[in-house]
């Protein structure tokens, strides 16, 4: 790397650490840090667990954001540091500093990306469902494929990964599944994720190995707290039990511990089965209902074209988010960002933070 090439670097992250430094306001979160402590101190402070949770997540997510924007300061400081020893002719640090450059590029974009999650509910943890379109098993399959991605990108961002609902399909794949994922701005980086995905290749279940298109839609709400004010009327719902499907544990398929609640004026269903017992399945299910029912009254009020608990594309050709092309050739591609990625392999295995990140600057108009 060029000494100019170093120098417009430097200049670069220095002006984007300082535009940074507004945003993150290191000032107002130590002192929110520091009024959180306080209060952590207060003998009766768990006796609400509930209201402690808050705190005590609040209290780390403020923390991680010092901590990362520190790190990103201390790694300029390095490229400073090594780019003047270069300069003196005293050491050869070139590789040194070409490898903290790229670091440096790399966390910084992420980093500014987070710094865009300050909606109402970026920082909520993020209720998934996908429902594979027209297709039978090849689409059934592609579900299964996507369920799978979603789960390795969890993975590798230390999120959590909950199955609530889960419908096998009969030959191969899912027929449908509900999973939450939990973690700090799960929603507000899953968000991208809703719409209709399309799946070209050729297909493993046709014996004449001809080319298939499958379409599966994802569907991404914020879960909300369980203390928002929405009424849930008795003689508004009905519950169904039924036992759990699927393979695993001693308990599937011998007591009726699986629930299904409808919202009878919105005609919403839930289902949950993953939980071991009626009680927990039940829990769950009227945690992700309410979530639902928060959403739809807020599209009301605001009265929003798109809403953001309703897919309204179709599940089917032309109406596509992102295109997953395995045959003729290999390329993922996003049509709202135009986004690429020729690495197909490494996307279902859950490297998708491109696609993210390129949806969120495009969402907030960031370079």
């Amino acid at each position: 790397m060029e000494n100019y090439e170093i120098v417009k670097a430097i200049e670069d992250y220095s002006l984007r650490l300082t535009e940074l430094e507004k945003a993150v306001d290191v000032k107002g979160l130590n002192a929110s840090i520091e009024d959180d402590n306080k209060l952590m101190l207060d003998p009766t402070f768990y006796n609400d667990m509930q209201k402690a949770q808050k705190v005590l997540k609040r209290v780390k997510h403020n923390q991680d954001i010092l901590k990362k924007f520190q790190t990103l300061r201390d790694l300029l400081e390095e490229i400073n540091f090594y780019f003047d020893l270069i300069k003196s002719e005293e050491e050869d640090l070139s590789k040194e500093i070409e490898e903290d450059i790229n670091k440096m590029s790399k966390d910084l974009g992420d980093f500014e990306v987070e710094m865009l999650l300050n909606k109402e509910y970026d920082h909520c943890d993020a209720i998934m469902e996908l429902h594979p379109g027209a297709g039978g098993t090849e689409a059934q399959d592609w579900a299964e494929m996507l369920f799978r991605m979603y789960n390795r990108y969890s993975e590798a961002h230390g999120f959590e990964f909950e199955v609530v609902d889960y419908l096998a399909g009969e030959e191969a794949g899912i027929k449908s599944v509900t999973f939450i994922v939990h973690g700090d701005n799960a929603y507000g980086y899953l968000k991208s994720e809703r719409g209709v995905h399309r799946l070209v290749r050729i297909s493993p279940f046709d014996a004449n190995a001809r080319r298939h298109t499958s379409f599966c839609s994802c569907t991404v709400i914020p879960q909300v707290d369980m203390d928002v004010n929405i009424e849930i009327k008795p003689e508004d719902i009905k519950i169904d039990t039924y036992r759990a499907s699927g393979a695993g544990g001693q308990h599937v398929n011998k007591t009726d511990s699986a629930i299904r609640i409808t919202h009878l004026k919105t005609g919403i269903v839930v289902t949950c089965q993953n939980e071991r017992s009626q009680i927990q399945n039940r829990e769950k299910a009227m945690a992700v209902l309410k979530s639902k029912l928060y959403q739809l009254e807020l599209e009301e009020k605001e009265k929003e074209i798109n809403s953001i608990n309703t897919n309204t594309n179709l599940n089917s050709f032309g109406s596509q988010i992102r295109s997953y092309v395995f045959h003729p050739y290999s390329m993922v591609k996003d049509h709202r960002t135009n986004f690429e990625n020729f690495s197909t392999e490494n996307v279902m295995n859950g490297d998708i933070d491109g696609f993210i990140n390129a949806y969120l600057k495009s969402e907030y108009n960031v370079r």
